[in-house]
Formats: structure tokens, sequence, C-alpha cells
């Protein structure tokens, strides 16, 4: 390649690039297209230059057919660039796309999803008016039924509710806080804190647990721009990587790093939480330094009891504002969000207790 096919390759080069990727996506992925192709500017905020990868991670169906389809020149033309890849799972796939992506924003989505008309105009704008921020998400809608996937209804609420950084950070010890396909970051953040890893855990709870802990800000949009659908083939379901256990090893390994940084009291910390939930979450982060200087609980079958040595205590037990490091662990519906409260009213700031 020329210098001047050089220049000519950087000054034509989008400003966002969809990673997108895809296995045998061929009943979903043209709605997932559609939703692209209908992209249109925002209230003060110009639709931006695009370009779409999709990364097919060796489908055996239709895909290749739809994807020829789409980048038809009535369609996406060069704009939808496709990657033929051997099947090696979605990590493999999400790190080619990342390799071939052009432009300085990185925005994901899968392909059973659909995305807002003015999501990639609202997400360029956010990043660009501020530019502390290293990742944008949004609020998404939750596509499916909530009747027979409460569970995943309910989390898809909650994870609705973070919208600040502060929030995001927060709660991201208790599971992951941003919608993998509503975000949308820097390519810099790929350069300084490094791509997606493939391992025994969730690569999107992984990949934000690691930002963050080196200093990624994220911020969640208010506004619904994404339709999250919960297809029986979702991964979550799927795969053993998001399994619970996974999940906990993935959460110790972090928060002990954390705990290390932040933690005055460290290694001990106190749990609200006695249950076996509580306790088979947290037993991966015993392993690696932190100890538990006690269980508290409200139930008063379990005060007093000593469960491995750590005493189950009551609520009046905790040290005073300031003297302790608290975990939130309480995983019931609404138990967390009332020990939140009786925190605050006890005189607890944020600083001294952590949902996990």
């Amino acid at each position: 390649m020329t210098d001047t096919d050089h220049i000519s390759n950087r000054l034509s080069a989008p400003l966002v690039s969809v990673v997108l990727p895809a296995w045998n996506a061929a009943l979903t992925l043209g709605a997932t297209l559609q939703s692209l192709l209908g992209q249109r500017p925002a209230s003060g905020a110009p639709l931006p230059e695009f370009e779409i990868i999709v990364a097919d991670d060796g489908s055996t169906d239709d895909t290749l057919e739809l994807l020829e389809y789409w980048a038809s020149p009535i369609r996406f033309g060069h704009r939808l660039r496709a990657l033929h890849l051997p099947h090696g799972g979605i990590v493999a796939a999400l790190n080619a796309g990342l390799a071939v992506a052009r432009g300085s924003f990185i925005a994901r989505m899968d392909a059973d999803d659909t995305a807002h008309p003015l999501r990639i105009a609202t997400q360029v704008a956010h990043l660009f008016n501020n530019p502390q921020l290293s990742v944008s998400a949004t609020c998404v809608a939750f596509g499916g039924d909530r009747a027979t996937a409460h569970g995943f209804a309910h989390f898809v609420d909650w994870q609705n509710s973070l919208l600040t950084h502060a929030q995001i950070s927060r709660a991201r010890f208790r599971d992951t806080p941003l919608c993998h396909p509503s975000v949308m970051f820097r390519r810099e953040c790929v350069d300084k804190w490094g791509a997606y890893r493939d391992g025994d855990f969730a690569e999107d709870w992984e990949i934000w647990l690691r930002w963050l802990h080196y200093g990624a800000v994220m911020e969640k949009l208010p506004h619904e721009m994404l339709v999250w659908n919960d297809a029986p083939t979702r991964a979550t379901r799927a795969d053993s990587r998001y399994a619970r256990a996974a999940c906990d090893r993935l959460r110790a390994l972090w928060l002990a790093r954390w705990l290390e940084e932040h933690n005055p009291f460290h290694p001990h910390v106190w749990v609200i939480g006695g249950g076996r939930v509580a306790r088979q979450r947290l037993a991966p982060l015993w392993m690696l330094g932190p100890k538990p200087a006690a269980y508290i609980d409200i139930d008063p079958k379990k005060i007093g009891n000593c469960v491995n040595g750590v005493p189950v205590l009551g609520r009046s037990a905790l040290p005073k504002p300031g003297h302790c490091c608290i975990f939130n662990a309480l995983t019931a519906h609404g138990a967390a969000e009332e020990a939140g409260l009786w925190l605050s009213q006890a005189g607890y700031e944020q600083q001294d207790w952590l949902l996990v």
C-alpha cells in the first residue's frame, strides 16, 4: 500500500465501527441490520459515517447469503464488511472485529437485537460532549415475556437503574452493570486497557471490571436505545462461562484487587447476608485473602450461630460508621434495597459499604 493509499484510507474512515458477531443468525440478523439501516440524526446530533463489521463465527445456516443480500449497493454496500471466520466463539469474533475496525468509536451490537433509530447519533454526541467519558451505554427495552422470564426482566430493570458513573462503579461487583450490545466506547480504551479476554468467565463483565479498575469512566443514557431480546439460545442461558460459579470466581478476582486498594480495614469485611446463597457467592473471595469479620442477619434463628468459624450477628453488632467495610450481599428481591436504606438511615455513608 502506498502513502497515498494510507492517507486516503484515513480520510475515508468512518467515525463509528459497529462490531457485530453472528453465529447461525439468519433468522434474526435481518431485523438487526434493518435497524442499523434506519439510523437517523437526533436533535442537535448529526448521524456520523459508520461501518458495520459482521464477524461471522463459522455459521452453517443462511447467514452468508443474508450478508450478501445486505451488502448490495442499494442497502449498505461497502459500509457492511463481513468477516468469515472459523467457529471460535464470541471472544474470537469480537476481537477479529475490533482488529479491522476503522472507527474512533466502537459500537456493539448482537445479531438478535434491534437498535433505536437515534442510537448511533445520540451515543456519538454523548461521547463528544463528555471528553472524560470512556464508555457510553444506554437503557434497554426488555424483548421478552416478563411473565415467563421475570428473573431476566428484573435484571434488565436493575441495569436500567444504573445511570451515573458512580452508580455503575458501585454496582459492578453485584453483576454486569451494562448491557453489552448497548455500549459505544472509544477505540483508545482497547489500546490502553486491552480487548476482550477468553476464559472461564463472561467476557463482557470481565472487560467492564477490568476497565473500571484501571480508571474507565462509564455513563448510561436514560433512553431505551436497544431492544434486548431474550432468545432461548442467548449465551447466558447456554454457555457455562455465564454460570453462577464462573461469575462468583470472576467477582472474587476483581473484588479482591479493589479491597486491597480501597478497604482501610483490609483484610476484614462485614457481610450483610448470612444465608447460604450469600456465603456461596463470596466463598471464592475468601480464598484470595479477604476475611469475613461476621455475617449480619435479621433472622433470629440464624443470629448466634457460627459458620465456618465466622459468627452470625444482628445488625446492632456492626461497628459504627467509618469503622468498618460492609458488603451488602443480600440477593432476595428487594432485600438489598431494604438493607441499603437501613444503612443510610443508620448513618453509614456510601464509602462504608458495597453491593456485592
